[in-house]
């Protein structure tokens, strides 16, 4: 397939600049693959799709202060600092991409905060944007995070026209995330509160856990119009055995196993064995799953609306059917669905 088949235009309007008041009060498009049904649902009613022993398997990312604002030495030119993921932690070494990038080159000094309280200084070029800086901290570990965390703001895509505040910090974060290190949240569990799940568990439904921490990789425009030569950066997931048991369990016993968002079912699709069963595994992944595509673990999906020509909508038409996911889009926007990071939900089953 090609890039440009997954144009759409999609009124700005729609674009969620907040989240819903309450997570499971967001609305919910329940498309059916065998019927084609479409219905309109809130989240809070996924409770009627699934039954005792079905599985959800969940990814609990936590997503870091990644935005940083720093002034650079002598000029004092203020300069975004996006953090990607740490290199080396007793060096403390982080991939980084800056903005503007232009008037940043190896050997400059960054610095943070009025005080000046936390330095870095570039040591080396990745990309036209990507540099590696090195914090120039004295402190332990937890000291150094507190002030990442101090002078970090929620790193919140840029389609979100507003500055992050204090609702931000819990919101664009799910409720089950535990293992920091992603740099977006992996948005359709941010719909699950902690009372949802209590009433998905009294119903019997198991949750089952994976990481994967999202990189920018995962959003970068797709550039080549031939989807087989798209690359996508690598991004670091773990599955464990407890997780790979409750989940093979589920397939044995052909229970419904729901994929909540992509990136959990990239980590699912990353670590199958050749029987089909889910191993547990640690290491990176760089699958870009596009149609036609044959998915071995989940056989339902929980996703947001994405972006036209993302690896995120190219995955949602892999698994629902490309004809079937357009028409959904094409009902999202006529029905006045909320799109991206704070919009509402499509649940493929």
């Amino acid at each position: 397939m090609k890039l440009s088949q997954f144009k759409f235009d999609l009124p700005l309007n729609l674009i969620a600049q907040h989240p819903a008041k309450k997570r499971e009060d967001a609305r919910m498009m329940v498309v059916n693959r065998k019927t084609g049904e479409m219905e309109n649902r809130h989240f809070r009613d996924i409770l009627d799709y699934f039954d005792d022993k079905d599985v959800f398997v969940v990814n609990n990312t936590r997503v870091f202060s990644a935005r940083m604002y720093g002034r650079k030495e002598k000029t004092g030119a203020k300069i975004e600092v996006f953090l990607l993921r740490e290199l080396n932690k007793e060096h403390r070494l982080w991939d980084v991409i800056v903005d503007p990038a232009r008037k940043i080159r190896v050997g400059n000094k960054l610095y943070f905060g009025d005080t000046e309280e936390l330095v870095a200084e570039v040591i080396d070029n990745t990309t036209s944007r990507g540099r590696t800086i090195k914090f120039l901290f004295e402190g332990t570990d937890d000291e150094f995070r507190q002030v990442l965390d101090k002078y970090g703001e929620t790193p919140l895509p840029k389609y979100i026209k507003r500055k992050p505040d204090e609702e931000d910090r819990e919101r664009y974060q799910t409720v089950y995330a535990k293992h920091e290190g992603a740099v977006a949240a992996p948005t359709a569990g941010l719909h699950f509160s902690r009372e949802l799940i209590k009433r998905c568990e009294i119903k019997g439904i198991r949750f089952a856990e994976v990481t994967l921490h999202t990189g920018l990789g995962t959003f970068r425009p797709i550039e080549v119009e031939d989807l087989s030569k798209h690359k996508m950066d690598a991004e670091y997931y773990r599955i464990e055995e407890a997780a790979s048991k409750v989940v093979n369990k589920a397939k044995e016993g052909s229970r419904r196993i729901c994929s909540i968002g992509t990136t959990t079912m990239r980590a699912l699709e990353s670590s199958v064995t050749a029987q089909g069963y889910l191993k547990p595994t640690e290491g990176w992944t760089n699958i870009f799953i596009h149609p036609p595509y044959d998915f071995n673990i989940a056989d339902s999906l929980v996703t947001n609306f994405h972006l036209p020509k993302t690896s995120l909508l190219i995955m949602t038409c892999a698994f629902a059917g490309y004809e079937l996911t357009m028409e959904a889009y094409k009902k999202a926007i006529k029905d006045k669905y909320r799109f991206f990071s704070y919009g509402d939900a499509l649940l493929v089953i």
